[in-house]
C-alpha cells in the first residue's frame, strides 16, 4: 500500500511539475474570481446618476483589471531579467522577432488575471448595467412615459427606481444584462483563438522539436530549482564562515552544523560570473551544441554570441 501511494504522489508530483504555468495561470483566474466575487458584494455601489453611471461601471471593470495586470507584471521574474538585460546589454543579442515575443510573453502570462476579471465583470453584469443604462432610449420599451429620461434611467441599476416606471425594469435589466453576458462570450472566444493560434504559430516557427523543447522546460525548471535551493544553502555557509570570523565561533542547529561540515565555501562570486548567467536568455546553439541557459553557456565556456547563425539566439523562443 506505502509503495503504491508513493508511486501515485510521484505521478502527481510530475504531473503538476510539467504543467506548472498552466495551474499556475488557473490558479491566478481562480483567485480572480473569488476577488471579483468579493468585489461585488462588498465595494460595488452604482452611483444612480447620469454621468456618473458610466464612469463607475467602467472603473469598476477597468481599474481592477489595469492594477491586476500591472501586479501580474511586477511578479514575473521575466519582468526584471528584461530589467537587468536592458541596463546591462541593451538587449542587443536578442533580434527584433524574439524581443517581440519576449514582451509578448510576459504581457501574455500577466493577462490572465485581469482578462479573467474582465469576463466575470460581463457575465455578472453588474458594471455594465450600471454604466449602460443612462444611455438607454425609452422609445424602445412598449408604452414607456416619454416624461422620463436619462435621469430615471440611471436609476434602474438601483433600489430607488420610480414606482410608475418599475414595471419596466425586469426588462431593462435583462436588455442590459444579455448585452454584457454576449460581449463576454465574445472575449472569451477572442482570447480562446487567440491562445491557440499563437500556440499553433510557436510550434511551427520552432526550430526544435516537441521532444527537445520538452526536455528544455525540464531543464530550466530543474535548474532554477537547483540553483536557488543551492544559492540558500551557499549563502547561508558564507554567512556561518563570516560571523564565526567575526565573533569566533557562530551559534548553528544541527542540520546547519552538518551543511557546513558538508559542503566548504571558500568566498562569494565575483560579479562578472552572476553577470554572465543574469538577464534574458534565448535558446542558443555553439556548433550544434545546444544551450539552455546562460549558466549553461557560462559552464560550458561560450564567450559571447559568434556571428554565424548557428550561434546566435533561435528567434520565437523566450525564456
Amino acid at each position: 500500500m506505502a509503495s503504491i501511494i508513493s508511486e501515485n504522489l510521484k505521478f502527481f508530483s510530475l504531473f503538476f511539475k510539467s504543467r506548472d504555468v498552466m495551474i499556475f495561470n488557473g490558479l491566478i483566474a481562480l483567485g480572480t474570481v473569488g476577488s471579483q466575487e468579493l468585489f461585488s458584494v462588498v465595494a460595488f455601489h452604482c452611483p444612480c446618476s447620469p454621468g456618473r453611471n458610466y464612469m463607475y461601471g467602467l472603473a469598476a471593470i477597468g481599474v481592477p483589471a489595469l492594477v491586476l495586470f500591472l501586479v501580474g507584471i511586477m511578479l514575473n521574474n521575466h519582468t526584471w531579467n528584461v530589467v537587468a538585460e536592458c541596463r546591462k546589454r541593451a538587449l542587443k543579442n536578442c533580434s527584433t522577432p524574439a524581443t517581440f515575443l519576449l514582451f509578448g510573453s510576459i504581457a501574455g502570462r500577466a493577462a490572465v488575471a485581469p482578462v479573467t476579471w474582465s469576463v466575470i465583470s460581463l457575465l455578472r453584469g453588474e458594471a455594465y448595467v450600471c454604466a449602460r443604462s443612462e444611455f438607454l432610449n425609452p422609445i424602445a420599451f412598449h408604452n414607456f412615459p416619454l416624461e422620463y429620461g436619462p435621469d430615471t434611467m440611471a436609476r434602474f441599476s438601483c433600489k430607488d427606481t420610480p414606482a410608475e416606471v418599475l414595471v419596466y425594469k425586469e426588462e431593462v435589466i435583462r436588455r442590459l444584462k444579455y448585452e454584457s453576458q454576449f460581449l463576454g462570450w465574445i472575449l472569451i472566444a477572442v482570447v480562446a483563438s487567440t491562445i491557440f493560434l499563437l500556440k499553433c504559430m510557436h510550434r511551427c516557427c520552432s526550430p526544435l522539436s516537441y521532444h527537445q523543447e520538452a526536455y528544455w522546460a525540464q531543464y530550466r525548471s530543474c535548474e532554477n530549482q537547483l540553483f536557488h535551493r543551492t544559492a540558500e544553502v551557499h549563502a547561508n555557509i558564507l554567512a556561518a564562515s563570516n560571523v564565526k570570523e567575526f565573533f569566533g565561533f557562530v551559534a548553528l542547529d544541527k542540520e546547519e552544523k552538518e551543511l557546513v561540515n558538508e559542503y566548504r565555501v571558500e568566498d562569494a562570486q565575483s560579479t562578472p560570473q552572476w553577470n554572465e548567467i543574469t538577464g534574458v536568455y534565448l535558446y542558443r546553439e555553439n556548433k550544434g551544441l545546444p544551450l539552455y541557459s546562460r549558466l549553461h553557456k557560462w559552464a560550458k565556456k561560450v564567450i559571447g554570441n559568434g556571428t554565424d547563425p548557428a550561434s546566435r539566439e533561435m528567434a520565437l523562443l523566450a525564456v
